[in-house]
């Protein structure tokens, strides 16, 4: 269970208001942060589901770029609009229910323990921080506030990865003991051009490359479908040569489950965007080519060995607008999970603990990556209890 404890410097949040989720008011929310991701994915998820249900409404916005605060004007013309995150807590905190934290990665940790600490439900990008202990010290205070802390892991509101997961649980491919996560990008995810288009680029802000930015729904979506944690990682990383960018073009990753390997791939130098991804069980296996499903499945009777049967082999179309970088559509059904967590007061969930998990990995890998790909141990059943990466070397010796 996630840990109560949290630095004694900071006080604890006020007790405040807790709208009851039956009310007939909406949620009143502000994103924080008005980047591609907020203006083009999230906001607009939001206003589907306040036409469609009229139980939230974002009231307030905050960013540091003037002309993305003009733009937020426009798009919501009844908002508040601030300069910045304090002022807006300042001024919104008491009519605020939650906030939707869109910054890039560095600012994380400092906007959700601010947001805690004025009593509000936080909803926040990937990855939640940029290292594990930030990212636990975010769920301490979220226990320790009584408010609500979710990341947004869309991708596994994806159809096809719904899809997926329905094949899973029908059992059609029996135990999943391997997987591959390729995921090309032709460039690493831009900026809005009013502020910074490559901030991705900038440790300061971004944490890191492609690991620290995609790498979280890669191993999410790893977690959930070998229904168990990994153990160790080993990785290499790839930065572009000429010494003007300072985080990773490609990062690969090998992890060793309870339950079998899985296998990662990621990079921002390929000649095509696309996800390719491969689940193999025992009786069968996935291929996730975008928005396109391949089933095989061995036809066995009751107890036969699957190697000798003939396979049945399936294809499905599953849209899913996996090229499409907004991923609107995915942040939507995220939205009720959040409501059920604050009526239920589920403070932090498996996808919160999993927020801090993706991180202690990609720390690890970074660390192997630093000595030749050799392997580091993981103990991810604890994530509250953070540890400094060490190699499998250094454990043994």
């Amino acid at each position: 269970m996630p840990s109560d404890s949290r630095s004694p410097s900071r006080p604890a949040a006020p007790a405040g208001r807790k709208r009851q989720i039956a009310s007939p008011h909406p949620m009143k929310g502000a994103i924080l942060g008005y980047g591609f991701i907020a203006s083009q994915g999230h906001l607009p998820a939001w206003q589907r589901r306040a036409l469609s249900h009229g139980d939230l409404e974002i009231v307030a916005v905050a960013d540091r770029c003037e002309a993305r605060r003009a733009l937020a004007h426009q798009a919501l013309p009844a908002a508040r609009i601030y300069a910045d995150h304090r002022s807006l807590l300042a001024a919104e905190g008491t009519s605020l229910d939650f906030v939707d934290i869109c910054t890039p990665p560095s600012e994380h940790a400092c906007l959700t323990h601010d947001a805690l600490d004025r009593g509000l439900h936080v909803l926040c990008e990937k990855p939640m921080a940029v290292s594990a202990k930030e990212a636990a010290s975010m769920i301490a205070h979220a226990q320790l506030a009584r408010r609500v802390l979710m990341p947004c892991h869309n991708y596994l509101h994806a159809p096809v990865i719904r899809a997926v997961r329905e094949v899973l649980d029908s059992g059609l491919i029996g135990r999943v003991h391997a997987l591959t996560l390729d995921t090309f990008r032709p460039t690493h995810a831009r900026g809005v051009a009013e502020w910074s288009p490559d901030w991705r680029r900038d440790r300061h802000w971004s944490g890191g490359g492609i690991a620290m930015d995609h790498g979280p729904h890669t191993l999410y979506l790893a977690f959930d479908w070998m229904n168990s944690l990994p153990t160790s990682v080993s990785a290499r990383t790839f930065t572009d040569p000429s010494g003007k960018l300072d985080t990773e073009d490609t990062w690969v990753a090998t992890l060793t489950f309870p339950t079998g390997l899985a296998s990662a791939f990621l990079t921002w130098k390929a000649g095509l965007r696309k996800g390719v991804f491969t689940i193999h069980g025992d009786r069968g296996a996935i291929v996730i080519n975008d928005d396109e499903l391949q089933i095989v499945a061995a036809d066995a009777p009751a107890g036969g060995p699957a190697s000798t049967t003939r396979p049945r082999t399936g294809r499905l179309s599953v849209p899913s607008d996996c090229q499409d970088a907004r991923h609107s559509a995915w942040f939507e059904p995220i939205w009720p999970q959040f409501l059920d967590a604050i009526a239920a007061d589920r403070f932090v969930g498996k996808d919160a603990l999993d927020a801090v998990r993706t991180i202690q990995v990609i720390e690890a890998a970074y660390v192997s990556a630093a000595h030749a790909g050799q392997q580091c141990p993981l103990d991810l059943a604890q994530p509250l209890a953070v540890q400094r990466p060490r190699l499998l070397a250094s454990v043994t010796a």
